[in-house]
């Protein structure tokens, strides 16, 4: 089909139902050589005029080819003249080669009109032309009449007159002008596959992205679209366009890329091509009637069948319905018809008659194939036919739209399908001469320019023949219905198999609404929306197109690149991978870092950042906190959250992006907080012991002294029986001195004046315990909480445990990673 994306199979369909014979087969065909009418091959090239009046000269000319094994002799080429044939079926049993009998082909005409022909070797090809007046054909009144080709001559096996090839067509005669003409509309489409790709540039001008550069190749000089332009220009027309063959087209004008086959982009060249073509194109269509396909020409009947049934898929129809008058009034400056839908092949059943008005379609374009008439009605009936809710079914003629679906490429078949055509046209009017009707044409999307070419040319004898008139689309619609005709939609049974076969399957529309589902949770975080919806709105249109019939695995391919082009897109806007995080203080902050890689800036986010054990790492006042995010293109922001650590060890920490309603954006980060410091509850806790541990060794310590020093008590006193040496330097009811631990250090000894005391006080003679001043004049009781919180000399050792503040450290505090 020469698509972007569609592989050219048609030499291989042309070829693929041909079995090739084996063994003794093969060799008994390469044997059995043709005889009799089939041993020279009669092939009609050209045949001028294809409707002929009575004062023109009929052209024939063609070509001979000798398919037996022996040479011809005393040949001559001739036109022959059937009887007048009697209806539709009638010229298609001629182009089937059925008619004439096998008796002689037809009536001979005037012996000097008859051109002889040299011997006709084996194999052999030779050029004939024929010259014959109209008026020596003996045509009598109007109709469609069988006109033969013949050659005879003999062989040296069979050495007498006979016929040895003929060629069979149909010769239209309107003798003068009809009364009352058919009114015909042919539909002229521009209809291309998809070329263009989701891909933009990150330039302002978002250059877009071809497959390749077949597209620039149809409207090149010679190409299939240039021909559809070239020819349709000259004839009176509806012009069927999709939208995106335009928007592709003027993509074009401007800077395009196109992929390479190593996955590399490279600058498109053919800018000057495509504003010519568009140019010619809006010349072409000036004050023409143009109707507009939904954009890209979804499957409507993919779309009833199975994509109805995927959520949001009709939605799709109803936007591609609606930018398709933006597309075209935009590129060729001309309103188009957008009442008009088209199913594949003009195949309908009820549901696909819903589905193709439910975008604001008011007319179907059918086929008669598919909406077959219920009785036996003796005419073909005008195309208008009313279906009920306002709906017209435009059912076009099967056998004038299938007229040109065959090889063109060989001038033989261009010639017979053109006589056709104009035979069945005329005929039509022949079944019914006092009724006048309304006749669509609705040829293939996608003629070849060899059909094209032949398209053309019956059109424009059609156009002059005197028995047809043009008429645009929308007249045919609105013209008055058949009463006789059948308006009862085909069920859904009678849908052909084969075109079932090639339907988009459900999968592939759930792959669509994916993509929507991904695109609406990304659109809402851009500065600049329009840069995303713009480009994949319209690469969801293109992966419904018709012309994915035929090719699944590109149909498959393509919609892999927009699946992947967007999930490309959305992780720009991502959270940095965080290996652990070392919390070195009570407090501090956690930063964690969100990348914006793409060319526009990313809003609307938030930023969540959760504790699994809040109460062990609490994030901010809880379990966990959110900040705001705003990141310009290409750059990255690093988001901070203050942490209180209440103890020890490993806490998974998860970070999430989220949008403004709530959903998250793209994959969560986890990693580890690991707390390295003791907390101020856990130093009380370890201060406390120790405190006790010191407490109770120096209750041990002063007890052994006070032993020792009762032990030695009678050595130490002095006279009067008193401790110390110095009168009155005791209680009078001489209890023992205790010797503390400082005065021992420092060298004291009794006698010497200084105030010595038990930490506990002297005990009086009434039992009660006094305290007895100290030396600096101090108390005892001040003394001993002297030697509790710290050194009473300088040589005294500093306590290891420094005071513990329970203040939170500041959150400037450093964050190990």
């Amino acid at each position: 089909m020469g698509l972007a994306l569609h592989s050219p199979t048609q030499a291989a369909a042309g070829t693929a139902g041909a079995t090739p014979l084996r063994g003794a087969g093969a060799q008994a065909a390469q044997k059995t050589a043709p005889t009799g009418s089939g041993t020279v091959d009669v092939a009609l090239d050209s045949l001028s005029p294809s409707t002929p009046t009575a004062g023109d000269t009929l052209k024939v000319s063609g070509t001979l080819t000798n398919k037996g094994r022996r040479s011809i002799s005393a040949a001559s080429v001739a036109l022959r003249v059937g009887p007048v044939l009697g209806g539709r079926s009638a010229i298609e049993a001629v182009s089937k080669h059925m008619a004439f009998g096998a008796g002689p082909e037809g009536s001979g005409i005037d012996d000097k009109y008859t051109k002889k022909v040299a011997g006709l070797a084996p194999g052999v090809a030779q050029p004939f032309t024929l010259s014959v007046p109209v008026s020596k054909l003996h045509l009598g009144s109007d109709g469609v009449y069988q006109l033969g080709v013949t050659l005879t001559g003999k062989t040296a096996a069979q050495p007498w007159q006979q016929v040895l090839g003929v060629e069979r067509t149909v010769l239209p005669w309107q003798h003068e002008p009809a009364g009352s003409k058919t009114r015909t509309t042919y539909l002229w489409p521009l209809i291309s596959a998809t070329h263009v790709t989701a891909e933009t540039g990150s330039d302002e001008q978002q250059t877009p992205v071809f497959h390749d550069d077949s597209l620039a190749k149809e409207i090149a000089p010679g190409g299939r679209l240039q021909q559809m332009l070239s020819l349709g220009s000259k004839l009176d027309v509806t012009w069927v366009i999709d939208p995106d063959l335009l928007a592709s087209v003027d993509a074009m004008t401007r800077n395009y890329r196109v992929q390479q086959p190593d996955g590399t982009t490279k600058p498109g060249t053919n800018q000057a091509v495509a504003k010519q073509w568009l140019n010619d194109l809006e010349k072409a269509v000036a004050g023409a009637k143009v109707v507009a396909l939904p954009f890209g020409d979804p499957d409507l009947a993919s779309l009833a069948h199975t994509g109805k049934n995927v959520s949001g898929s009709l939605g799709h129809l109803q936007d591609a319905t609606d930018v398709a008058a933006i597309t075209v009034e935009t590129v060729l400056h001309v309103k188009p018809d957008t009442g008009f839908a088209w199913p594949a092949d003009g195949a309908v059943d009820p549901s696909i008659i819903d589905v193709a008005t439910s975008a604001g379609a008011h007319a179907v374009i059918a086929r008669s194939d598919s909406f077959r008439e219920a009785g036996t009605l003796p005419y073909t009936p005008t195309a208008a036919r009313p279906i009920g809710g306002g709906t017209t079914a435009v059912v076009a003629d099967a056998g004038l739209s299938k007229a040109f679906q065959g090889d063109m490429t060989r001038a033989e078949n261009s010639t017979l399908a053109v006589q056709s055509f104009l035979a069945q046209s005329l005929m039509i009017r022949q079944q019914a001469p006092d009724k006048q009707r309304s006749i669509v044409v609705a040829p293939q999307r996608t003629p070849s320019a060899s059909q094209a070419q032949t398209m053309a040319r019956a059109v424009q004898a059609l156009q002059n023949g005197g028995w047809s008139q043009p008429q645009d689309l929308a007249a045919a619609a609105k013209a008055k219905p058949d009463p006789s005709a059948t308006t009862h939609v085909p069920s859904a049974r009678s849908y052909p198999a084969a075109l079932r076969r090639q339907e988009i399957p459900k999968r592939a529309f759930e792959a669509i609404e994916r993509t929507e589902h991904t695109l609406d949770g990304f659109k809402v975080i851009l500065t600049d929306s329009s840069r995303v919806v713009t480009p994949f709105g319209r690469a969801m249109d293109r992966e419904m197109s018709t012309s994915w019939r035929g090719h699944a695995a590109d149909a498959r391919t393509f919609r892999r690149g927009v699946t992947s082009y967007l999930d490309g897109l959305t992780k720009g806007v991502r959270l940095i991978d965080k290996s652990e995080t070392k919390l070195s203080g009570r407090s501090a902050t956690i930063p964690v870092t969100v990348q914006n890689a793409l060319v526009q800036g990313a809003d609307h986010l938030t930023l969540r950042l959760t504790s699994s054990k809040p109460t062990r790492l609490k994030i901010g006042n809880g379990a966990y906190a959110e900040q705001p995010v705003k990141v310009s293109g290409g750059h990255s922001q690093s988001v901070k959250f203050t942490t209180t650590a209440n103890a020890n060890g490993p806490v998974p920490v998860v970070a999430q992006l989220y949008t403004e309603d709530g959903q998250p954006y793209g994959a969560p980060v986890t990693f580890d907080v690991d707390v390295t410091e003791i907390t101020a509850t856990v130093m009380l806790v370890i201060a406390g012991g120790v405190l006790l541990l010191v407490l109770a060794g120096f209750r041990m310590y002063t007890q052994r002294k006070r032993a020792a020093a009762r032990e030695a008590g009678g050595d130490l006193e002095g006279p009067g029986g008193s401790p110390g040496g110095g009168e009155g330097a005791g209680p009078a009811d001489g209890a023992a001195k205790a010797v503390t631990p400082s005065d021992e250090a420092a060298g004291s000894t009794p006698g010497t004046g200084a105030a010595t005391a038990s930490t506990s006080g002297a005990t009086t003679g009434d039992g009660s315990r006094a305290t007895a001043p100290a030396g600096d004049g101090t108390t005892s009781d001040t003394l001993q909480k002297s030697r509790v919180a710290g050194p009473e000399q300088p040589s005294d050792p500093a306590p290891d445990t420094a005071p513990e503040s329970t203040d939170p450290s500041g959150t400037g505090e450093r964050v190990d990673r």
